[in-house]
């Protein structure tokens, strides 16, 4: 992390979930030639940096997430040739490569678990988290994230081991020495190729309370939370710091920690220049605001004034201290057009409101793929045409304990993953153009309007309202540098702030509502003072918002 040169700062990151983003041979995969047959679409956008999702050998439990050998490709993305032509090629148009690095657990085909599954004496039995069972019972309360139990009973050996998420992918024991080398070899093999940094899949979750303690268990639930005991554990600085010491601060690159359960507090110690450990985590406490209690399966509507509540926290919390990423949109995530827009008659507007209103916060912008056209979240009609291991599982789950299809359903088409997962729509021939094959999951229906085609040939499309965004933060230091202040902090529908640095100013004003917004005076008459800098409609009066309407000025 050389603090030196902070090129990150200005970047703009695109996220590629590789198998969803273009297939070039047909098997209905997407794959790394395909990523390389694209790359100019994404210098045209203008992104700096590729986070590529994990794209190392997998039986793909978990779409890759589960990783059998670290230094192998997949082979149904690629070969290393491969690999080594696709970075080449990124770096010939002066953008940079992040890697996934999932190392709070493998998959259970990685030799080590094979190893460490052997006997109880293996030299490799201590790379993963084994207890013996409690009172016939496994040790502790712990749910996985993937619903079921965090522990698979192992009859060979007679003990359990832990997994926070699938029963295929075991968690690493990071309080052993050799394992944490192990890590960092591996760590080093890839920079050494070139690539240009790392993001950390569930990093704060390598070091755990030891001891193992229940977590507490509300009623009706079926297992105990444990995050207060695997998430940020009492070693986790201290890992980091190792990881950053004997790797990261060797070579000038990105780092990105995925941080599930953080506050701003943590994520200052985190992020800190001066600690050594990430340039930047994602928090999720934005992402968390529309989920009812019980967790995100249990919907309700978003409520805009603990949205810009909960991003003012973070970016007055980090200012000067740590660093921002922000993101509306991952793997992980629904599409936030069709979440927190409007999909249907202000598709295009909402989505450049939402860019907008992202955008011109401080911190590293993440853009996930099809984000720039306004992709939007689908809807199947049968359980079968979803892939996501989290979503099916919690279909069973949630079928045992009474609740109805339709119940189940409403949920999954909210907050399911695979609504960020079907292919991206690259034109209006069959499959959106991704692929010649049958894909590998359905693509959205809604292709035919919403492609990459349609928006290169549309002047005034989202595509091309995102690659202003990224052009004016590389033009424009106070969109890096500047304080944030929340303006009009209680209105239930207008999201509105300044950004202030030596003697400019930007007062950006964002209607999250299907309705025309009249603004207050206290804004209003400071409107005259400013020019406009971007806006997603033809100049109006800027003292009443149009549906969805989103406003810089410039002072």
């Amino acid at each position: 992390m050389k603090t030196n040169d902070q090129w990150w700062k200005k970047s703009v990151v695109y996220q590629i979930y590789p198998r969803s983003f273009n297939d070039s041979n047909g098997d209905g995969i997407g794959d790394i030639q395909g990523i390389i047959e694209k790359l100019d679409y994404l210098k045209l956008l203008g992104v700096d940096v590729i986070w590529l999702s994990p794209i190392y050998d997998s039986p793909n439990d978990d779409n890759g997430y589960d990783i059998r050998d670290y230094q192998t490709i997949m082979e149904e993305f690629g070969t290393m040739a491969d690999f080594d032509q696709m970075l080449k090629e990124i770096h010939k148009r002066d953008m940079k490569l992040v890697m996934d690095l999932v190392v709070n657990h493998t998959s259970d085909e990685h030799e080590w678990f094979a190893q460490s599954k052997k006997s109880k004496d293996n030299p490799y039995r201590d790379y993963y988290i084994w207890r013996e069972g409690n009172n016939g019972k496994e040790p502790n309360n712990w749910g996985s994230f993937f619903s079921g139990s965090a522990w698979d009973y192992d009859e060979a050996t007679n003990e359990y081991y832990l997994h926070l998420f699938s029963k295929k992918q075991p968690d690493l024991n990071w309080e052993n020495p050799k394992l944490r080398e192990e890590v960092y070899d591996m760590m080093k093999y890839w920079l050494d190729k070139g690539i240009d940094g790392f993001r950390m899949d569930v990093i704060n979750m390598i070091s755990k309370q030891p001891g193992l303690p229940d977590g507490v268990q509300g009623e009706g639930q079926l297992y105990g939370d444990g995050s207060p005991y695997n998430m940020n554990g009492p070693r986790i600085h201290e890992f980091l710091q190792e990881m950053n010491q004997e790797v990261l601060s060797k070579y000038p690159i990105m780092t990105v920690g995925e941080m599930p359960g953080t506050t701003p507090d943590d994520a200052i110690l985190y992020t800190n220049p001066d600690r050594n450990e990430v340039n930047m985590i994602f928090t999720f406490e934005h992402m968390d605001l529309d989920s009812a209690p019980g967790g995100k399966w249990n919907l309700k509507p978003l409520n805009l004034v603990d949205l810009k509540e909960n991003l003012t926290k973070w970016q007055t919390a980090l200012h000067n201290k740590g660093w921002n990423s922000l993101y509306w949109n991952n793997h992980d995530q629904p599409r936030i057009v069709s979440r927190f827009g409007n999909d249907q008659e202000y598709r295009v507007k909402s989505a450049k409101m939402l860019a907008t209103c992202l955008h011109f916060m401080q911190g590293t912008p993440y853009i996930y793929q099809g984000e720039e056209i306004g992709m939007t979240n689908v809807e199947f009609a049968s359980l079968e045409d979803y892939r996501d291991i989290e979503t099916i599982n919690m279909y069973h789950e949630r079928k045992s304990l009474g609740y109805t299809h339709e119940e189940i359903m409403t949920s999954i088409y909210a907050k399911g993953r695979d609504n960020a997962r079907t292919p991206v729509q690259w034109d209006d021939t069959q499959h959106g153009g991704f692929t010649s094959g049958t894909p590998w999951i359905k693509t959205n229906p809604r292709y035919k309007e919403i492609n990459v085609k349609n928006a290169i040939e549309d002047p005034q499309s989202i595509f091309y309202f995102y690659q202003k965004l990224i052009s004016l933060r590389k033009e424009m230091d106070i969109i890096v540098e500047g304080d944030f202040q929340l303006l009009a902090n209680n209105h239930p529908t207008l999201f509105a702030y300044e950004r202030k640095w030596k003697n400019e100013s930007l007062l950006v004003l964002c209607n999250f509502s299907a309705n025309e917004l009249v603004m207050e005076e206290e804004l209003t008459s400071r409107i005259p003072e400013y020019k406009v800098l971007l806006s997603n409609y033809e100049a109006g009066n800027t003292a009443v918002l149009r549906p969805y309407e989103a406003v810089v000025l410039k002072k």
